[in-house]
């Protein structure tokens, strides 16, 4: 069995200024940069505030064009990324630590490993085969 559950909105912003960007979404959103947020530890990301038990927010810099999608984290990034290829995603690129798939509709998302914390019973729970 592997568990995993959405964990993250991100907003990729093909923009040469992030703090800019961040600045909008954040005014958008009404959400505050996350105090937590240290732009010179990865400059690429700027991570907004949400509440407890909502997926993260995360503006990222990209050299693609702009879009918004999510990430899904996961205790088993294979087995994972199976159960997803059984329902017709494909696997783009694994990334350092984490699988760019498309799913069958067209649309990026990644897997992810845990971001929040351990995948506990507010998690989907999937058989190992991937079905």
């Amino acid at each position: 069995m592997h568990r995993s559950r959405l964990s993250t909105l991100v907003i990729d912003c093909n923009v040469e200024d992030l703090g800019a960007a961040g600045e909008f979404w954040s005014r958008a959103l009404g959400r505050p940069v996350s105090a937590e947020a240290d732009p010179d530890a990865n400059p690429n990301y700027l991570e907004l505030a949400t509440s407890k038990g909502e997926p993260m927010l995360l503006v990222q810099k990209v050299s693609h064009p702009s879009r918004i999608h999510l990430d899904i984290e996961a205790d088993d990034l294979e087995a994972e990324a199976a159960r997803l290829e059984a329902l017709g995603a494909k696997r783009v690129q694994f990334v350092r630590r984490w699988w760019v798939m498309e799913a069958p509709t067209g649309q990026r998302f990644c897997i992810v490993n845990p971001q929040r914390g351990p995948l506990g019973s507010d998690a989907n729970q999937w058989p190992s085969t991937g079905g």
